[in-house]
């Protein structure tokens, strides 16, 4: 029990104390693993499990959607970009469907490597560089 506690303590005061940058890119982190397990899920035919992770894949695009600044153009190009993510994922949940999922896990991995690049180039240009 005490490391499992430990790793926890570690887990919830990395996210406290990450910026907002960095949490974007903790849901593209979890994202991509839960899209990963799904597809495992469904290769050995654990179809609960296969659920549960498509179903918290999707609460992560539905967060990163909810955080979408509307009045921001590129917003409203990302937007759709989700919307037919979470819908792929849907689909994948229903039929069972790895490629859907394989799919979605491509997008994600794109989105997740982009925003590396844009925290890089902030923490390159930032005035308080390293300091939180």
């Amino acid at each position: 029990m005490m490391p499992n506690n430990a790793y926890q303590t570690y887990q919830n005061n990395a996210i406290k104390t990450a910026s907002g940058g960095e949490l974007t890119l903790m849901l593209y982190n979890g994202c991509v693993k839960f899209i990963k397990r799904a597809i495992k899920d469904i290769e050995v035919k654990d179809y609960e499990n296969k659920n549960k992770n498509i179903q918290k894949a999707q609460r992560i695009i539905q967060e990163l959607m909810i955080t979408l600044d509307p009045q921001v153009d590129l917003s409203k190009q990302i937007m759709p970009l989700y919307d037919y993510m979470h819908h792929r994922l849907t689909k994948a949940n229903i039929e069972n469907n790895k490629a859907y999922l394989e799919e979605v896990l491509e997008y994600v991995i794109e989105f997740r490597e982009t925003w590396k690049q844009v925290l890089q180039k902030t923490r390159q240009t930032s005035p308080l560089e390293g300091i939180k």
